[in-house]
């Protein structure tokens, strides 16, 4: 694939495409989407970057056994009270009917799409005959996608890798499997399990999957900027491209990316100020959605990301994660941007 094109102008293709995916009833009005992520995509975060331009935002990854679901990370990670639709559940395991079962109780629980995780890497998912893992069983995976979408009456989407390693990618069969089945959109993240998150991603294979499938397709994989998502989009020939990690620390990369593909500019970065009112923000839900002892613990991997690339990051955080306290959070992250404001802090 061609290096990153800098500012280069716009093809008239992705100028003038329009920004509308259709999953089943539900219209995607951003080529920007939020990937799932365990311990990441909560509902505070989800709400946050459907704020910031997210087209569509996709739960943690919830157990298909629903026996397990009345711990209180099963409980926080069903929670959807107050979400704009549609709202995306994501859920795992490898046997047909409790995956059937759980994306109807899903349903049930205010869940508009159903989307399947085949494509967590973890060794505890993989270990169990889910995630990735199930790549390596292309029946099973039409037996469990099949069984899904025949217990629901919701769009039911799919997230894959291109396959188990280098020597057995398999993405072009799953995803034609996944069309047939009657998945109605399918996520690829440009690695093999066997590569985890290390490397870099591949489209190559997404380019071939979209060239197989006329469902909406989404890339996913080191798309960390404007400029990269346009040239993937283009590369692949992808409906929109999936962000997730490049969010963690710039969530509104979303509004960004949508501004360049429709202008051709990268728009200004956002203000100290913005920032601090964005985390701030950002806390005070992770506080409430959480409870006070726990959102104080979440709160810190969060600012953590948020505030890594700034000045004096690495200083304050070692300081922000021994504090017990959320109005102790506020007031360091207030005393923290105040200090950059001011030019206090040395680059």
């Amino acid at each position: 694939m061609p290096a990153v094109l800098g500012h280069a102008p716009l093809t008239a293709e992705y100028r003038d495409r329009p920004a509308v995916i259709k999953i089943g009833p539900h219209q995607v009005t951003s080529r920007a989407i939020l990937a799932p992520m365990a311990g990441v995509t909560d509902r505070p975060f989800r709400r946050m970057c459907r704020q910031l331009g997210a087209g569509l935002v996709v739960s943690e990854m919830v157990t298909s056994d629903t026996r397990l679901w009345h711990s209180r990370k099963s409980r926080q990670r069903l929670d959807h009270r107050g979400e704009p639709g549609p709202r995306s559940v994501q859920i795992a395991g490898g046997d047909p009917q409790m995956m059937a079962d759980a994306a109807r109780r899903n349903r049930d629980n205010g869940a508009e799409i159903i989307d399947i995780n085949m494509g967590c890497p973890a060794k505890k998912v993989c270990n169990k005959a889910a995630g990735s893992a199930l790549l390596r069983d292309e029946l099973l995976v039409a037996e469990i996608l099949e069984a899904v979408v025949a217990a629901v009456d919701i769009p039911v989407t799919l997230k894959i890798r291109t396959g188990w390693d280098q020597d057995s990618r398999n993405g072009v069969r799953v995803a034609r499997i996944a069309e047939q089945s009657g998945i109605q959109a399918l996520a690829v993240h440009g690695r093999t399990r066997n590569q985890l998150y290390t490397g870099e991603a591949e489209y190559d294979t997404i380019a071939e999957i979209r060239q197989a499938i006329r469902i909406p397709l989404f890339a996913n994989g080191d798309i960390d900027s404007p400029q990269k998502a346009r040239q993937v989009l283009e590369y692949t020939g992808a409906d929109a491209v999936m962000i997730g990690r490049a969010a963690q620390s710039r969530p509104w990369i979303f509004r960004e990316i949508e501004h360049y593909l429709r202008h051709g500019e990268v728009p200004a970065e956002p203000g100290l100020a913005w920032q601090q009112q964005l985390l701030l923000q950002h806390l005070d839900a992770l506080h409430e959605f959480y409870g006070p002892e726990q959102g104080v613990r979440i709160a810190r991997k969060h600012a953590g990301w948020q505030l890594q690339s700034l000045p004096g990051a690495d200083e304050f955080r070692r300081s922000f994660n021994r504090m017990e306290c959320g109005d102790e959070q506020r007031q360091a992250i207030q005393h923290f941007f105040a200090r950059l404001m001011e030019g206090g802090l040395a680059a």
